[in-house]
């Protein structure tokens, strides 16, 4: 089982509309952030950990617009294993108020971005299937067989609920 302390709270009201102002973060990340602030929460898989962001650190977090990074494009997490941003597109909002979320490899010339999911609500469900479905698989010394029948059995569970991030492939 696996049991992955995680700390939420509830994002300063003043905060997040300074927030809104400087970076155009949609209603729903702000929603988000108000109700459960991220403060202390990495997901943990055989394939990838993603650390979020909390309210107090997202605008040190922000990248300078160069090689191709967008001024719309918001970090709001982390690959701790390999340091790519994960970032909401705010140039396109849906009708819901939410918006894309990205990733890109950090290291290269240009920021090349890959849908990891339609929505930041749709981010969030991948986070947590991706979570049910590492129960049962070893959490330290995970070896390339283990990654590879992870991400097999993720992949069905993620066209559920959204095929456009199961066709981008980040997460299979």
């Amino acid at each position: 089982m696996r049991r992955v302390a995680v700390r939420f709270g509830n994002a300063d009201a003043a905060l997040v509309e300074s927030l809104r102002g400087k970076l155009r973060i949609p209603r729903r990340y702000r929603e988000f952030l108000l109700a459960c602030d991220p403060l202390d929460v990495e997901t943990r898989t055989p394939a990838e950990r993603v650390r979020l962001l909390s309210a107090e650190g997202l605008a040190a977090e922000q990248k300078e617009a160069t090689n191709g990074w967008r001024s719309s494009w918001v970090v709001i997490g982390h690959s701790t294993l390999l340091g790519d941003p994960y970032f909401l597109d705010t140039s396109s909002p849906d009708a819901e108020g939410d918006c894309p979320v990205y990733t890109a490899m950090t290291g290269t010339e240009q920021w090349k971005p890959r849908l990891c999911a339609s929505s930041f609500a749709m981010f969030l469900r991948i986070l947590a299937v991706g979570m049910e479905v590492a129960k049962g698989f070893p959490e330290e010394n995970v070896d390339m067989d283990d990654e590879q029948v992870f991400r097999e059995s993720l992949g069905p569970r993620i066209r559920e609920y959204d095929p456009a991030a199961l066709k981008a492939g980040h997460w299979t």
